[in-house]
């Protein structure tokens, strides 16, 4: 018996809405199989970006936040009914969506203080306008349990993507970046999740500035290719203390993102571009590798996926600083790795209607399992 779920992910990228149809096998907690159906991408407009933008810096004011979140629903909502033409799948036939939403503001568990998280897009306009179930708001019933609320999309490497024979390390470089680290079967190491750090959020945000708006990011890597490290810019970024906190952690724009960027930008403001770029793909490459040292095993390849997996030159980076592990594409393992996290939420979705507590204790920190999300009814 098989199931279709629609998974509906907008990341710290801000580039827009990831929309995955995937068809699920078997009612256990794993899978007996997953398959990608069908997968749309549907880009922001400038207006849409600029709100969102100004919601993740904490600049929105209420009546902003409210209309951004309906906004955003009928936004998500179009992205279901793209992704379904495409497919020539009807509604009815599809199960119940899973959306992630789009973080606002994240801030993690804090020794005896709790976490907090917002994730927006209106789960009830999406029900409304697709005739579908839907499951969202997932990351805070993890934070209420003592988790971090991220990273979530771990339990999909650890149900789908999980090789017995082979020590993988799934690296998402989306606008932050975080890691899924699955030991092979008989090694006696366990499963491990966390965000390394800046994915090319910084990059991007620098790209953007550096170039008057001319660029929205560093096509290729070709900027930072031409560009020298300057060892001191790039040492301001790695005394923050995030880098040597134990998993779980979890961070975002809030840490790593344009409020942080623009001092940092002016300090060195003498320097070229070029290298201004290079040190900050130079950042990301570095704490990547540096946080594999919390895995507790040596993986035997890096699985790349995420918008920073299309930059060769932030690649290049990440496989010099680990020599003889190789790091190739997740395509590599048969996956789309542009769809892995939209997929993630659709797993979620499933595990939600089917009543399976999430075991996620091991990527975020939170207590015991818990059924994640909240669902709104067609």
């Amino acid at each position: 018996m098989s199931d279709l779920y629609v998974g509906l992910m907008s990341g710290t990228s801000l580039d827009g809405i990831d929309a995955a149809l995937v068809e699920f096998e078997g009612r256990k907690e794993r899978p007996d199989r997953a398959s990608l159906a069908g997968f749309h991408t549907e880009p922001y407009g400038p207006e849409l970006t600029a709100a969102l933008e100004t919601a993740v810096a904490g600049r929105a004011g209420s009546q902003a936040l409210c209309d951004l979140g309906f906004a955003l629903g009928e936004a998500f909502a179009g992205s279901v009914h793209a992704l379904l033409d495409e497919a020539d799948i009807d509604p009815s036939e599809v199960t119940a969506i899973g959306s992630h939403g789009q973080t606002v503001w994240h801030r993690p568990p804090d020794g005896s203080r709790p976490g907090a998280t917002l994730q927006i897009g209106e789960s009830a306009v999406i029900a409304e306008r697709t005739g579908i179930d839907v499951v969202a708001d997932f990351r805070v019933r993890d934070v209420a349990a003592g988790g971090h609320g991220a990273p979530l999309t771990p339990l999909f490497d650890l149900l789908v993507l999980a090789r017995p024979d082979r020590g993988l390390a799934i690296q998402n470089l989306g606008g932050m970046a975080n890691v899924t680290g699955l030991p092979r079967k008989a090694s006696g190491s366990v499963p491990i999740a966390f965000d390394t750090g800046p994915g090319v959020a910084l990059i991007d945000e620098a790209a953007r500035r550096l170039t008057a708006g001319a660029r929205r990011f560093d096509l290729d890597g070709r900027l930072a290719a031409a560009g020298e490290v300057v060892p001191a810019a790039l040492d301001e970024w790695l005394e923050d203390a995030f880098f040597e906190e134990q998993p779980p952690r979890s961070t975002g724009r809030e840490r790593f993102g344009a409020g942080a960027l623009a001092p940092w930008l002016e300090r060195f403001s003498g320097e070229r571009p070029e290298d201004l770029l290079a040190t900050l793909t130079e950042l990301t490459a570095r704490t990547v590798s540096d946080a594999y040292r919390f895995l507790g095993f040596e993986p035997d390849e890096v699985l790349v996926c995420g918008g920073g997996a299309r930059n060769p030159e932030l690649l290049r980076r990440i496989q010099a600083r680990l020599p003889g592990c190789p790091v190739r594409p997740l395509e590599s393992a048969g996956w789309n790795g542009d769809a892995r996290e939209a997929a993630a939420f659709a797993l979620l979705a499933r595990q939600h209607v089917l009543g399976i507590r999430s075991d996620l204790g091991w990527a975020t920190g939170a207590a015991t399992p818990r059924i994640l999300g909240k669902m709104t009814p067609a």
